[in-house]
């Protein structure tokens, strides 16, 4: 009777097994079935959204006027018809999702005081088609207008939210700063912020994400000390100017060539900098992957010339020269971040400047350490110096190669007569440059022959006194650097 019983448990586990799939296919019917006639429920955040602000100081009050995707209220709860959006009822769950998506998020701050939250004066859910927001006055008459009517068929996924909040301020003449904290509400957030000061202007600014406290009329201080940090963690950020800028020091460690080299680069790609600052640069489409590619052949060049053999004579020329072409890669980077800089736009390209160089000398400090215990303690310096460099032109050439494909995909420039005035003007500075380079040449070529001086004897009993001599000492390599 054993197979018998056998059999019967078998067929109990059979029939157990088929209620369990039964319930769970019960289970997710339903609870597609309720997802399907709630959307309010919980949603995805979106792809990309796209405010657009109004930033108004007037009298002793602040009017922000906001219009953002309705979705972008993430896990809003909102009422719907069927699959519609029910007005009558989403005014509660709308002001709930306002403060926990947008006044909660963002800070507004008077001299340098941060206000209190904000009083919603009116919400309001627009068409997509509505252009209201072309300007202040329009978006602000209406927002404060009559509402849609219930009986649209409305879904709530695809329709805006006009916000109008108001601050309590004391003048409308005072220095106002916003953090925007927005990258949360979606996968990707671009906003559009127009501050309208009481003298009649509009300053506007573009902005991806969350770019931090901005200063809607910064001081000079203000906006050297932004420009600052941006330059500092720019050249952080850049892989591609941290390895020409080992390619340009680890022949060269000792302390009078590397003011030269590091000084001649500074001054390079600060003056096209400048240059495309105040719209000296090409505005052709193909010119920025021009110059990318470009910054990758600087860097499989430097590393070739350390492989066959560097000369500390021609080493700071090409720092000037690959300097240049730096230096238009910097602009690019920086385009977005001039808008922040108010009226003080020189100030903040020097104060962008200092940050590259101090982010520079702090990858020097941690750098020549490196290389010197490298080359003291690991490998023989030459065989070090041809292996680093090896390494650094494979990385080069890959970046050049497919930079390369990009700047393919852009048509020739056409060759007319626009064409050859600006190839004309890049020769007049392209010469002047060089006259420049000629005329300091000797001037560079004393100062590398001097005597060690402060550079070096100097610097010893400063280091040693300090304990860290022998660890920053820069080697001496008499027969290598012998025509320095």
């Amino acid at each position: 009777m054993g197979w018998l019983y056998g059999v019967a448990r078998c067929g109990v586990a059979r029939r157990l097994v088929a209620v369990l799939i039964a319930a769970l296919e019960c289970a997710l019917s339903c609870a597609f079935i309720w997802a399907a006639a709630s959307p309010s429920a919980a949603h995805d955040i979106p792809a990309e959204v796209k405010i657009n602000a109004f930033f108004k100081p007037v009298g002793n009050r602040l009017e922000l006027l906001v219009r953002l995707p309705l979705a972008s209220l993430i896990d809003t709860d909102f009422p719907v018809r069927g699959s519609f959006l029910d007005l009558a009822r989403a005014e509660e769950p709308i002001r709930g999702g306002i403060k926990v998506w947008l006044t909660d998020n963002v800070d507004v701050y008077e001299n340098g005081a941060q206000l209190e939250k904000p009083r919603v004066v009116a919400a309001l859910v627009s068409l997509p088609s509505d252009k209201s927001f072309a300007s202040f006055e329009e978006a602000h008459a209406h927002v404060l207008g009559p509402p849609l009517s219930n009986d649209l068929d409305l879904y709530w996924s695809q329709q805006l939210l006009d916000v109008l909040l108001e601050y309590p301020i004391q003048s409308d003449r005072s220095e106002f700063a916003v953090d925007l904290r927005v990258d949360r509400l979606g996968g990707s957030v671009n906003t559009a912020l127009r501050f309208m000061p009481p003298d009649g202007t509009i300053r506007p600014f573009e902005f991806h994400g969350s770019p931090g406290l901005v200063y809607l009329d910064p001081r000079w201080h203000q906006a050297v000390l932004r420009f600052v940090v941006e330059g500092f963690w720019h050249i952080l950020d850049g892989t591609d100017h941290l390895l020409f800028l080992a390619c340009l020091v680890i022949p060269f460690r000792r302390l009078r060539p590397l003011v030269i080299i590091v000084t001649s680069f500074t001054v390079a790609h600060s003056i096209t900098l400048l240059a495309s600052a105040f719209g000296f640069a090409p505005d052709w489409l193909w010119f920025p992957p021009l110059i990318e590619t470009l910054i990758a052949a600087t860097i499989v060049f430097m590393a070739l010339e350390n492989i066959v053999g560097s000369n500390a004579g021609w080493r700071w020329i090409y720092a000037f020269a690959f300097g240049l072409i730096h230096g238009f890669g910097f602009s690019f980077a920086l385009r977005e971040q001039l808008q922040f800089a108010g009226d003080h736009l020189v100030t903040s390209l020097l104060g962008f400047n200092v940050g590259v160089e101090i982010g520079q000398l702090a990858v020097l400090f941690v750098l020549v350490p490196a290389l010197n215990l490298l080359f003291r303690y690991v490998v023989a310096e030459r065989i070090g110096v041809v292996i680093l460099s090896a390494l650094v032109a494979h990385t080069g050439w890959h970046w050049m190669l497919d930079r390369a494909a990009v700047l393919a995909k852009f048509p020739f420039p056409t060759l007319d007569a626009a064409f050859f005035a600006s190839l004309m003007r890049g020769l007049m500075a392209v010469l002047v440059l060089t006259a420049l380079v000629w005329f300091a040449s000797g001037f560079v070529r004393r100062f590398m022959q001097g005597k060690d001086g402060f550079t070096g004897k100097a610097l010893a009993k400063a280091s040693a006194a300090s304990g860290v001599g022998r660890f920053l000492q820069f080697p001496e390599n008499r027969e290598r650097n012998r025509d320095f």
